[in-house]
């Protein structure tokens, strides 16, 4: 059975959230940015519903994305010295994790970063 589409929504709002206010960068103007994904993010789940799965790692991307154009990057990976942004993969699927690039290896799933 498919999920409501506002239930998918919030909880990618939640997930997000999760790991903004784990790295304590969860602001009000950030919080802002999240809300602003999220909205966009309903139009393309109303086009396409059997894409809900995927949510909750776009709208992880687009914080990225806005975090970066804005305050730069986020969330640093804690595995490495040189620091560098985790990514979310897979970029477009369920199950979405935060994933150091340079080793190949998931630090979390989104929602669960410490």
């Amino acid at each position: 059975m498919e999920a409501p589409a506002e239930a998918v929504l919030h909880t990618a709002r939640a997930l997000v959230l999760a790991d903004l206010t784990a790295r304590d960068v969860a602001g009000p103007a950030i919080v802002s940015l999240v809300e602003d994904a999220v909205a966009q993010r309903r139009w393309w789940l109303d086009q396409w519903p059997d894409g809900a799965d995927y949510v909750p790692g776009l709208v992880a991307q687009d914080v990225q994305d806005a975090l970066l154009s804005a305050y730069g990057r986020w969330p640093l990976c804690p595995l490495c010295e040189d620091p560098h942004a985790l990514d979310v993969e897979p970029e477009l699927g369920a199950d979405p994790h935060w994933v150091c690039s340079a080793r190949g290896e998931a630090v979390a799933a989104v929602g669960s970063l410490r």
